[in-house]
């Protein structure tokens, strides 16, 4: 049996998971874009264990005409001839789509999702589009236990839905992060950074709460004293100036480094050098950055709003979670790592333990369970109206 996943477009941690799948069986990966304006990532050369299509290889598919993108698309289905088609999500014109083609063609549809009932505001009649969207998957395979339930609420049955869709090469950030520790010294002294530090990294948008952030470190600042460690925010995006300003404004431009965007290949480096991991945001899906610092075996503060929190962070145990529009809360527990830094080690210890059970090779057994419940499930006809909602869909 042959599966195609399609993704909008394949970075490094698509990469680990897929190789995972493909030696499990035979896997094609369907890009719809060679670039993007999202993530600057590099080009990803050669992959291992899968076949890789890119449709648009010099495009961003969400800049070209639905049509044409859907044309273009049915092309590489039409020649692949999956017997299952595994798509990301529902919302692009290019996964409704292949939705419609596998419609047409009797095959069946795992939904790869890592949405959840708290992550934006929902309204009604995009809830009701979506389960009618939903009936034509016969199985998902989510991120974890809220993805899990979101989509129970949306129609699909517990026992089609699967988790493990969120993880990186764990193995790539630990073995980094422990290759950096024996280079501290000459790392800390090339990159600028302080020898106790707390770390974020993310797209510079609002979601990601960064200025909140700021405020809680600078509060935190007024409580530590001269024992403040520092703050390193990797990354970039349109919000970098009001970033820079603010901070310059909060008078933090010795203790906050923004070193930029780094590559895939140079973030275990900073992960291995910090002490804690943060990630502030007031929504966020799933948060694979807490993936990769708990890989790095890094204590983790990880906001309430983030899809991740219900399974990766055990209260006390690896971490805390936080409410992130409450600042004083976030400076608190930055004082409690900061002044209690004996339990570092154990609590990244517990970090290591809890993100071994979510691996590439969770994703890949997950992937095939999907796979062999979408195969078993009934096949709804698709009516006249669902042709009609997809096509609207498509189009809009």
């Amino acid at each position: 049996m042959k599966i195609a996943v399609l993704f909008h477009r394949i970075g490094p941690y698509h990469k680990a998971r897929l190789a995972a799948a493909g030696r499990h069986g035979k896997l094609v990966a369907i890009e719809l874009s060679g670039n993007d304006k999202t993530y600057a990532w590099d080009l990803l050369e050669g992959v291992d264990g899968f076949e890789r299509i890119t449709v648009f290889p010099d495009k961003d598919v969400d800049f070209e005409p639905p049509l044409i993108v859907r044309d273009q698309l049915w092309r590489a289905l039409t020649k692949q001839n999956p017997s299952v088609l595994v798509v990301a999500g529902w919302s692009a014109s290019w996964a409704l789509a292949a939705i419609q083609w596998a419609a047409n063609n009797k095959r069946p549809v795992v939904m790869l999702s890592d949405s959840t009932e708290q992550d934006e505001i929902r309204s009604v009649w995009k809830e009701v589009i979506k389960k009618r969207v939903l009936r034509f998957c016969g199985a998902a395979l989510v991120g974890g236990t809220p993805h899990m339930d979101y989509l129970t609420n949306l129609g699909l049955p517990k026992k089609r839905i699967f988790t493990g869709y969120d993880t990186v090469d764990n193995s790539f950030f630990s073995a980094g992060a422990e290759k950096a520790r024996q280079d501290s010294k000459r790392l800390r002294s090339e990159r600028s950074l302080p020898q106790h530090y707390f770390m974020t990294t993310c797209r510079f948008i609002e979601k990601k709460n960064i200025l909140r952030l700021l405020e809680a470190y600078s509060i935190y600042r007024q409580h530590a004293g001269s024992e403040a460690w520092g703050l390193v925010v990797l990354g970039d995006g349109q919000l970098r100036d009001d970033y820079f300003k603010f901070r310059q404004e909060m008078g933090l431009e010795q203790s906050v480094i923004f070193p930029g965007f780094k590559q895939y290949h140079e973030l275990p480096i900073y992960y291995g050098l910090a002490d804690v991991f943060i990630q502030a945001s007031t929504s966020e899906q799933w948060g694979l950055v807490v993936n990769e610092a708990m890989a790095c075996g890094l204590p983790v503060i990880v906001s309430e709003r983030c899809g991740c929190a219900v399974d990766l962070v055990k209260e006390g145990n690896n971490g805390f979670t936080f409410d992130p529009y409450d600042i004083e809360i976030l400076a608190n527990l930055m004082c409690k790592f900061s002044e209690h830094g004996g339990m570092l080690k154990n609590m990244g210890r517990e970090s290591l333990k809890i993100i071994d059970h979510w691996t590439p090779d969770t994703f890949a057994e997950g992937l095939w369970y999907a796979v062999e419940a979408a195969v078993k499930a009934p096949q709804l006809p698709m009516r006249f109206y669902d042709r009609g909602l997809l096509e609207l869909l498509i189009r809009r």
